[in-house]
């Protein structure tokens, strides 16, 4: 398995944290911030056909990115290209902290990705995206993330919305979160 990161801090230190059953079966692959949304896609989809190449396949890749002020292009385009090239994509809009945010709540108005971190302080997370424990601090919040981001799926699929990961706010990260917690389960012995 691959995950390849768009940032190289929060969303990173957050897929690096889970039960090491996971990593045993995947690799971590973090950018620098700032590469763009469809350049991640590309960059995912050469590692896998490099790995391919030296008999060393990927049964699964992921790209993570969040919208953040990428051009709607191109942000329309990773999907389409990892879509075409069946790369499974976690995506955050407007930004990743959405994840964090629906630990606590449910969230459904859009709001600028500089508003998080005051969304997070009045839910009692002290953020920092380059804070490595983030991980540890919303664990035993996870389901209720996953409940919120379900939901927000379903608001968006009500509304008639056909791409709503384009819509503020929006994600798709429960369902990487999903299946990294299956891959732990399988290598947990109870």
């Amino acid at each position: 398995m691959l995950i390849v990161c768009e940032d190289s801090k929060s969303s990173r230190y957050y897929f690096e944290s889970f039960k090491q059953a996971v990593y045993e079966r995947a690799e971590l692959v973090a950018l620098g911030a700032g590469m763009n949304t469809d350049s991640l896609v590309e960059h995912a989809i050469t590692c896998r056909d490099k790995a391919t190449r030296v008999r060393k396949p990927y049964t699964h890749v992921w790209c993570v990115f969040d919208r953040d002020s990428f051009p709607l292009g191109n942000y329309h385009r990773a999907f389409e290209l990892a879509h075409a090239n069946g790369i499974k994509v976690a995506w955050a809009n407007e930004a990743f902290e959405l994840w964090y945010l629906l630990h606590f709540n449910y969230h459904d108005t859009g709001i600028s990705r500089a508003d998080y971190k005051a969304k997070l302080k009045q839910s009692g997370l002290e953020y920092d995206k380059a804070d490595k424990t983030i991980y540890a601090q919303v664990k035993d919040r996870q389901d209720t993330a996953i409940k919120n981001a379900r939901k927000l799926e379903r608001h968006w699929n009500d509304m008639g919305k056909q791409f709503p990961e384009r819509e503020n706010p929006s994600t798709g990260v429960h369902k990487l979160v999903e299946f990294l917690n299956e891959l732990a389960d399988l290598g947990s012995v109870d």
